[in-house]
Protein backbone atom coordinates (compact mmCIF):
# COMPACT_ATOMS: atom_id res chain seq x y z
CA UNK A 1 0.00 0.00 0.00
CA UNK A 2 1.34 3.63 -0.91
CA UNK A 3 2.32 5.51 2.45
CA UNK A 4 0.40 8.20 0.76
CA UNK A 5 -2.92 6.39 1.86
CA UNK A 6 -1.61 4.66 5.08
CA UNK A 7 -1.83 8.20 6.97
CA UNK A 8 -5.37 8.84 5.95
CA UNK A 9 -6.85 5.37 6.31
CA UNK A 10 -5.74 5.34 9.87
CA UNK A 11 -6.72 8.33 10.99
CA UNK A 12 -10.36 7.52 9.01
CA UNK A 13 -10.23 4.55 11.33
CA UNK A 14 -9.15 6.62 14.52
CA UNK A 15 -12.20 8.71 14.12
CA UNK A 16 -14.62 5.63 13.65
CA UNK A 17 -12.83 4.06 16.91
CA UNK A 18 -13.55 7.42 18.24
CA UNK A 19 -17.03 7.67 17.25
CA UNK A 20 -17.76 4.05 18.73
CA UNK A 21 -16.32 4.92 21.80
CA UNK A 22 -18.72 8.13 22.29
CA UNK A 23 -21.59 5.51 21.33
CA UNK A 24 -20.48 3.27 23.84
CA UNK A 25 -20.38 5.94 26.82
CA UNK A 26 -24.37 7.19 25.60
CA UNK A 27 -25.67 3.18 25.63
CA UNK A 28 -23.44 2.85 29.08
CA UNK A 29 -26.40 4.89 30.63
CA UNK A 30 -29.37 4.22 28.59
CA UNK A 31 -32.36 3.51 30.26
CA UNK A 32 -33.27 -0.06 29.48
CA UNK A 33 -36.78 -0.32 31.19
CA UNK A 34 -38.49 -3.25 30.51
CA UNK A 35 -41.77 -4.99 31.33
CA UNK A 36 -42.63 -8.91 32.19
CA UNK A 37 -45.29 -10.86 32.89
CA UNK A 38 -44.77 -12.46 36.26
CA UNK A 39 -46.43 -16.05 36.87
CA UNK A 40 -46.39 -18.12 39.80
CA UNK A 41 -48.20 -20.93 41.47
CA UNK A 42 -48.60 -19.10 44.81
CA UNK A 43 -50.99 -17.16 45.35
CA UNK A 44 -50.76 -13.67 45.07
CA UNK A 45 -50.64 -12.06 48.65
CA UNK A 46 -48.04 -13.87 49.90
CA UNK A 47 -45.78 -14.06 46.26
CA UNK A 48 -46.54 -10.25 47.22
CA UNK A 49 -44.71 -10.18 50.43
CA UNK A 50 -42.01 -12.29 49.69
CA UNK A 51 -41.10 -9.87 46.79
CA UNK A 52 -41.21 -7.10 48.19
CA UNK A 53 -39.36 -8.32 50.94
CA UNK A 54 -37.09 -8.98 48.99
CA UNK A 55 -37.21 -5.70 47.52
CA UNK A 56 -36.65 -4.12 50.58
CA UNK A 57 -33.36 -5.94 51.41
CA UNK A 58 -32.17 -4.59 47.83
CA UNK A 59 -32.73 -1.47 48.62
CA UNK A 60 -36.34 -0.56 47.14
CA UNK A 61 -39.02 1.51 48.82
CA UNK A 62 -42.35 1.78 48.46
CA UNK A 63 -43.66 5.27 47.61
CA UNK A 64 -47.03 5.12 46.23
CA UNK A 65 -49.62 2.05 46.54
CA UNK A 66 -53.05 2.32 44.63
CA UNK A 67 -55.05 -0.47 46.16
CA UNK A 68 -57.67 -0.39 44.04
CA UNK A 69 -55.95 -1.05 40.79
CA UNK A 70 -54.19 -3.45 42.33
CA UNK A 71 -50.24 -1.35 41.93
CA UNK A 72 -47.18 -0.71 43.51
CA UNK A 73 -44.44 1.75 43.04
CA UNK A 74 -41.13 1.36 44.60
CA UNK A 75 -38.15 3.91 44.53
CA UNK A 76 -34.41 2.90 44.57
CA UNK A 77 -30.91 4.10 44.06
CA UNK A 78 -28.82 2.65 41.35
CA UNK A 79 -25.35 3.07 41.61
CA UNK A 80 -22.77 3.00 38.89
CA UNK A 81 -19.85 1.12 38.03
CA UNK A 82 -16.79 2.16 39.25
CA UNK A 83 -14.77 -0.61 36.98
CA UNK A 84 -16.63 0.73 33.84
CA UNK A 85 -16.02 4.08 35.06
CA UNK A 86 -12.25 3.33 34.91
CA UNK A 87 -12.24 1.28 31.94
CA UNK A 88 -14.46 4.12 29.96
CA UNK A 89 -11.92 6.54 30.85
CA UNK A 90 -8.81 4.47 29.74
CA UNK A 91 -10.25 3.83 26.79
CA UNK A 92 -11.00 7.45 25.85
CA UNK A 93 -7.41 7.98 26.54
CA UNK A 94 -5.47 5.51 24.64
CA UNK A 95 -8.67 6.62 21.87
CA UNK A 96 -7.14 10.25 22.15
CA UNK A 97 -4.08 9.25 21.98
CA UNK A 98 -4.10 7.20 19.37
CA UNK A 99 -5.63 10.33 17.41
CA UNK A 100 -2.81 12.75 18.65
CA UNK A 101 -0.08 9.99 17.17
CA UNK A 102 -2.00 9.99 14.00
CA UNK A 103 -2.27 13.93 13.69
CA UNK A 104 1.47 14.11 14.56
CA UNK A 105 2.10 12.14 11.85
CA UNK A 106 -0.57 13.83 9.23
CA UNK A 107 0.93 17.25 9.90
CA UNK A 108 4.89 16.60 10.78
CA UNK A 109 5.47 20.16 12.08
CA UNK A 110 2.56 20.45 14.86
CA UNK A 111 5.15 20.39 17.93
CA UNK A 112 3.87 17.27 20.98
CA UNK A 113 0.28 19.01 21.01
CA UNK A 114 -1.66 16.15 19.49
CA UNK A 115 0.05 13.87 21.89
CA UNK A 116 -2.09 15.99 24.37
CA UNK A 117 -5.52 14.51 23.19
CA UNK A 118 -4.73 11.48 25.34
CA UNK A 119 -6.05 13.54 28.04
CA UNK A 120 -9.34 13.84 26.21
CA UNK A 121 -10.63 10.32 27.66
CA UNK A 122 -10.37 11.42 31.37
CA UNK A 123 -13.96 13.11 31.04
CA UNK A 124 -15.59 10.19 30.08
CA UNK A 125 -15.15 8.60 33.90
CA UNK A 126 -17.33 11.72 35.47
CA UNK A 127 -19.50 11.60 32.43
CA UNK A 128 -20.43 8.11 33.33
CA UNK A 129 -20.63 8.14 36.95
CA UNK A 130 -22.84 11.31 36.53
CA UNK A 131 -25.41 10.24 34.13
CA UNK A 132 -25.29 6.09 35.32
CA UNK A 133 -26.32 7.08 39.09
CA UNK A 134 -29.95 7.87 38.82
CA UNK A 135 -33.43 7.06 41.51
CA UNK A 136 -35.12 4.36 39.25
CA UNK A 137 -38.51 3.33 39.59
CA UNK A 138 -40.12 -0.66 39.73
CA UNK A 139 -43.77 -0.57 39.01
CA UNK A 140 -45.89 -3.97 40.10
CA UNK A 141 -49.44 -4.75 39.23
CA UNK A 142 -51.55 -7.75 40.32
CA UNK A 143 -53.78 -9.06 37.22
CA UNK A 144 -55.16 -11.72 38.78
CA UNK A 145 -57.23 -12.08 41.63
CA UNK A 146 -56.07 -12.76 45.69
CA UNK A 147 -56.49 -16.48 45.86
CA UNK A 148 -56.48 -17.35 41.90
CA UNK A 149 -53.49 -20.20 41.45
CA UNK A 150 -51.86 -19.41 38.90
CA UNK A 151 -51.17 -15.88 40.20
CA UNK A 152 -50.07 -13.27 37.47
CA UNK A 153 -48.43 -9.80 37.84
CA UNK A 154 -46.42 -7.40 35.90
CA UNK A 155 -43.02 -5.63 36.77
CA UNK A 156 -41.20 -2.79 34.91
CA UNK A 157 -37.85 -1.90 35.94
CA UNK A 158 -34.67 -1.98 34.64
CA UNK A 159 -33.56 -5.43 32.69
CA UNK A 160 -30.76 -6.21 35.45
CA UNK A 161 -32.97 -6.09 38.06
CA UNK A 162 -35.18 -8.29 36.06
CA UNK A 163 -33.03 -10.66 35.73
CA UNK A 164 -31.65 -10.24 39.85
CA UNK A 165 -35.34 -11.28 40.26
CA UNK A 166 -35.18 -14.28 38.16
CA UNK A 167 -32.03 -15.74 39.77
CA UNK A 168 -32.55 -15.03 43.50
CA UNK A 169 -36.46 -15.97 43.40
CA UNK A 170 -37.30 -17.71 40.31
CA UNK A 171 -36.97 -21.10 41.31
CA UNK A 172 -38.14 -20.45 45.08
CA UNK A 173 -41.01 -18.49 44.15
CA UNK A 174 -41.48 -20.91 40.98
CA UNK A 175 -41.98 -17.62 38.99
CA UNK A 176 -42.10 -17.91 34.97
CA UNK A 177 -41.25 -14.76 33.40
CA UNK A 178 -42.77 -13.64 29.73
CA UNK A 179 -41.84 -10.68 27.94
CA UNK A 180 -45.41 -7.71 28.66
CA UNK A 181 -46.49 -7.86 24.44
CA UNK A 182 -49.67 -6.24 24.92
CA UNK A 183 -49.36 -3.13 25.96
CA UNK A 184 -50.41 -4.09 29.35
CA UNK A 185 -51.34 -0.58 31.01
CA UNK A 186 -49.23 -0.38 34.51
CA UNK A 187 -51.44 2.86 35.61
Amino acid sequence: MPPSVVLPSTLLLTLLLSTGLVFFLRASSKDRTTAMVISSYRPSLPLLRDLDNWLAKRGWQVVRTRPEQRHLVYEGHVAASVPLAVLLAVLGCCGGLALGLVIGQVLPGSHPWPLGLGLVGLPAAPVYLHRAQRQEQLEIRLLTPDQVVPSRLVMRVHRDELLAVEAALGKTLQLQFTPCTTGLSLE
